[in-house]
C-alpha cells in the first residue's frame, strides 16, 4: 500500500522540515517557488491545449442541437480556462511574495502559516485559525 504522507504535488516532493531550522528560510522559499513555478506551467499548457483543442474541433452543425451540446461544452472549457488564469494571478502575486521576504506569513495577523498548511496550499495568505474566521464570517454575511 502506497505511504500517503510519500505524495509529489506538481512533480516536487513535499518539503522536509529540519528540526530547528529558521521559516521562510532560502532553502523554503525555494522549495516553494518550484512548487509555484511547476504549478504555473501545468496550468500554462493546459491553457495551451484548450485553445488547440477550441481551433480544431470549432464546426459549424447544421443541427441546432449539436450546435448547443458544442457551444455549451466551449462555453465549460472557457469558464475553466478563466479560474486558471485567476488562479496564475495569484501564483504570480505569491511568487513576489516570495522575492519579497513577506511569503508564509499571515496577512490579518502576521503569525507564520505554516509548512504544511503552504503545502496544501502554496498561495494561502491566511493562517488556519485567520481562514476559519473568515469563513465564519463569510456564512453570517451570506446567510
Amino acid at each position: 500500500m502506497p505511504d500517503p504522507t510519500n505524495f509529489s504535488l506538481h512533480g516536487i516532493e513535499p518539503y522536509t522540515l529540519v528540526q530547528g531550522e529558521e521559516y521562510m528560510n532560502d532553502k523554503q522559499k525555494e522549495h516553494f517557488r518550484k512548487l509555484l513555478l511547476a504549478w504555473k506551467r501545468e496550468l500554462m499548457e493546459e491553457v495551451d491545449r484548450t485553445m488547440n483543442h477550441l481551433k480544431d474541433e470549432a464546426a459549424n452543425f447544421p443541427d441546432p442541437a449539436d450546435r448547443a451540446s458544442q457551444e455549451e461544452e466551449f462555453s465549460l472549457e472557457l469558464r475553466t480556462r478563466d479560474r486558471e488564469r485567476k488562479l496564475i494571478k495569484k501564483i504570480d502575486k505569491t511568487l513576489e511574495l516570495i522575492e519579497s521576504d513577506n511569503y508564509g506569513y499571515c496577512d490579518a495577523c502576521g503569525v507564520e502559516i505554516g509548512i504544511r498548511r503552504l503545502e496544501a496550499r502554496p498561495t494561502a495568505t491566511l493562517c488556519v485559525d485567520c481562514k476559519t474566521i473568515d469563513e465564519i464570517k463569510e456564512k453570517q454575511v451570506m446567510g
